[in-house]
Order: C-alpha cells, then structure tokens, then sequence
C-alpha cells in the first residue's frame, strides 16, 4: 500500500536510520493520524525488534505484549523478567548478533506511553537502556511512537530525568493538507467533486483513519450520517475516545476547548480563566499548551494594546472535527438521518462558513504561496475592534516584512460567490476600522477568499487581490 503525502518524514527518517550514529527518534501526533501507518510501510521488513504497548494495560500486560514480541522476532527468553530493567536487559543481549553485522539495527516500541504505567520504571529502565549500551551502538536505531502527545513531551522530548536531551531527533506528524486529503480520496476510487473534497476537510480534518471510514459508493452526506449521526456510528463517540487517548485527565482538557467553542475568534487566557472560573497557574499554562501540541488549539498575537500587554494573545479552537462535534452534538436530538435532511439549511450553511474559515487558517503557507509572497516573512493574525458599539474582526491577517499587508476576508458559497453592496460596504468599514484603530502606516491589499468562483460585478472589481479555495490544495 502506498503513503499518501509525507514524503518529507520518510525522507528524515530514512535520512536518520542511514546516519553513522546511534539514533533516538520520537515520532508524535494526535490518534489516527498515520504514525505507526507511516513507519512500518516505510521499515517493516528491516525491524530487528518492534512491540505495541496495551492501552489502558497493567505492567503485566505489557511485559506479556514484550515477551509475545520477543517471541515473534525469534528471541527465545529463558525466565519472565520482574521489570523493565531485566526485560531491557534481555533485549540487550537478544540484539547483540544483529548489532554485530554493522547494519542498522532497527527497534520501534509503538505505543510507548502504554508501557509507562503507574510505579512500573519503564522510563527509568528506558533511558539506563540508553545511556548504558544503546547510545553506544552506532548501527542502532531506536523509533518510539505515541499518540499521548502530553507524555511524549514530557517524559522524552523535554524529559528531566534520564532521558534529558537523549532524543536525537522529533518529527511531529500532522494531519493530511487539503491537497493530501484530495490524493488519498482519489486514491480510493472517490469521485467527488472539490467542494465535497473541502467539506469532508472540515469533517475529518485531514486525519487519515476517518478517512479511510469514507464509502465511495455513498455521497458525503450520506457518509457523514452513517459515520457521526447514526446510532452505532464509527464516529459518534470519538470525541471523547480522543481526548482520553491523548490526556490521561482528559476532562480539564474538553473544558478548555469547550469553553473556546463558544468564541469563535478565541479568548485570551485572562478569558479563559474567567469563562471557566478556573484558577490561575501553571496548570492550565501546560495543558494549553500540551492543546496547541496536539493542534487543537492555535496562538495568534493581535493588534491589540490590552492582549500584547498581557503578553498573552489569544487562544483559537482549530480542530475541525472537534468543532464539528461541538457545533452538532447537541442539535442532532437523535435524528439519524441529519446531515441529509439539514443541507442548505442556516443550521448547516453557518456552519460551513464558519468551518472554511478554519480551513483557511490551517493552510496559510498554501495562501501565501498563491499570493506569491511565500519567500517573504510574514507574521498572520486576527484583528478584533475595540469599539463594542460598532464591533468589527478580520479572521486572517498576513502582515507583510515588504512593507504591505492582506486583510482576507473568507466567504462560503457552494455556488459562484456574488459580492453584493451590503456586504462590500460591510468589508470596507472592517477595513477602515483596522486602519484607523491600529495607526498602520504599511499599504493595505484588500483580498478575498472564496470557496466558490467569484461572480464579476462592480463591487468584485473593487477588491484587488481574489483567489478561490483551489489555492488552498
């Protein structure tokens, strides 16, 4: 089966089992995005070890998931190790043949924050089994993988104890572009047309496994009721699965990202605080971040003096099948057959635009590269009015290091995009306000993103730079 996109991972990756030097490689990313997908297609015929840890397992679990892997690649063990540290001890000698030929010696532990259960040792066994004989292999190649991107970093990427500053290298591993998402469905004999390549975007988000859940004899309605809205639906219940398999207290972390569920510009963390009546700390500082980690949430700096004086800025939910539960969980009441029986109603209409303008925001370097200005340094932000009488936002900014600056507007449409005169004097004062209220002295490209082709008529002449979503591809 061949791997759609990640051509620059496999490149790093086989560029790091190729090096003349012992190698410790993290790989992380959010559930089902293609991690363990990705390395066994790209090595699994040149493992010398590999085991799976056992979500949700005990200790004894996960030595019988290392003894059956043990097993499997023909190490015979004599007793059943106490500890990681006598199991890490068998591995040691059970790889010294295959460390003896000179070639690289491949070992992958998926899984890898399973096997740290509570009292275990595995980390302490981990980084011993490093820094004792591994480290000095220069053919070995040690790969770990986990979905719990908050204990990835924690306990190896930023670790303290003794794996402090033994990874060698970190490859974060996103979810598919749009363009990605387009190749994988064609890929799979799909037939659908970019607007419906854009929708299951905002759906799925790129992630490969929901992908794969797509029926190409169905439309995507009809894929998104069987999978979300119907009862035993594959999907129904992963909202929470995810945020269980990523956060082993997964419950301050839904908090948050329904708490930014009903701004939709985002919330500064003074915000958060006060929306959440939670308390100020370290605590949320790290589960905000460990949210941005794991690229459900974004920080943008504003042009606003109160935001850069709290040094702060403002915390935006990007995640779009987490916007999507939240947007649709509570309105469904049950009806099985909901994404049918809703298209082109306000209920879905709202959400497709709010939904595009997220997309949008994830693919701000596809946006740059249309506006031809990629080789240019840019920084990209929102910008919020401060007068409540008259309030005003421009979601995307790019400001410019040539001196210019966009302000986008991004519009919805299933059909060609018409620009009426309400809405064009609508954007004009947004754009006077921005102007006004920030003292700008750059020049300002008006500019209009579309789903949809834009309709020619006096007001569209009007707006220097268009460009539709087949720029984001």
């Amino acid at each position: 089966m061949s791997i759609i996109g990640r051509n620059s991972e496999i490149e790093l990756l086989e560029r790091y089992i190729a090096s003349k030097n012992a190698e410790f490689i993290a790989l992380y990313g959010r559930r089902r995005v293609g991690k363990t997908f990705l390395v066994n297609q790209t090595f699994k015929s040149q493992f010398a070890f590999s085991m799976t840890g056992v979500l949700e397992g005990k200790k004894d679990d996960q030595i019988d998931a290392f003894l059956d892997a043990m097993d499997i690649f023909g190490y015979k063990s004599n007793e059943r190790p106490k500890n990681w540290m006598e199991a890490f001890s068998q591995l040691r000698k059970a790889l010294s043949d295959r460390i003896s030929n000179g070639n690289p010696c491949i070992v992958f532990i998926d899984e890898i924050p399973s096997l740290d259960t509570q009292g275990s040792g595995f980390t302490k066994a981990l980084g011993h089994f490093w820094n004792s004989w591994a480290s000095t292999q220069d053919n070995f190649k040690l790969i770990v993988c986990g979905s719990a991107t908050s204990w990835m970093i924690k306990n190896l990427i930023d670790s303290r104890g003794g794996l402090h500053n033994r990874i060698t290298h970190e490859i974060k591993l996103l979810p598919f572009t749009l363009k990605e998402t387009e190749e994988y469905l064609l890929s799979k004999n799909f037939t659908w047309s970019r607007q419906m390549v854009l929708q299951s975007y905002m759906f799925t988000g790129g992630v490969a496994y929901y992908l794969s859940l797509f029926d190409e004899s169905e439309s995507l309605a009809q894929n998104i009721d069987r999978l979300y809205f119907s009862e035993n639906g594959e999907m129904r219940r992963e909202y929470k699965r995810l945020f269980k398999t990523l956060f082993n207290a997964a419950e301050p972390y839904m908090r948050i990202v329904e708490t930014l569920a009903q701004k939709k510009q985002g919330m500064t963390r003074k915000e958060i605080i006060s929306s959440m009546k939670a308390e100020k700390g370290g605590t949320l500082s790290e589960q905000i971040q460990n949210l941005i980690e794991c690229g459900f949430i974004r920080k943008y700096m504003v042009r606003e003096k109160k935001v850069v004086k709290e040094n702060s800025g403002i915390y935006q939910l990007v995640d779009p099948f987490t916007l999507f539960h939240l947007y649709f969980n509570s309105k469904a009441k049950g009806d099985t057959r909901f994404w049918e029986n809703h298209i082109n109603t306000p209920i879905v209409n709202t959400w497709l635009g709010l939904a595009f303008e997220k997309v949008c925001l994830l693919h701000t370097q596809q946006i740059k590269e249309a506006l031809r200005i990629d080789a240019i340094s840019t920084q990209q932000y929102s910008w919020r009015s401060k007068d409540k009488k008259t309030p005003a936002q421009i979601d995307l900014i790019i400001d410019r290091a040539d001196g210019m600056i966009n302000l986008c507007e991004l519009k919805y449409s299933e059909i060609d995009y018409t620009l009426t005169e309400s809405e064009f004097n609508k954007m004009e004062r947004r754009f006077a306000a921005f102007v006004s209220e920030t003292g700008t002295r750059k020049g300002i490209f008006k500019t209009l993103i579309t789903a949809s082709p834009l309709k020619k008529n006096q007001y569209s002449e009007s707006i220097p730079v268009k460009l539709t979503a087949d720029c984001l591809y």
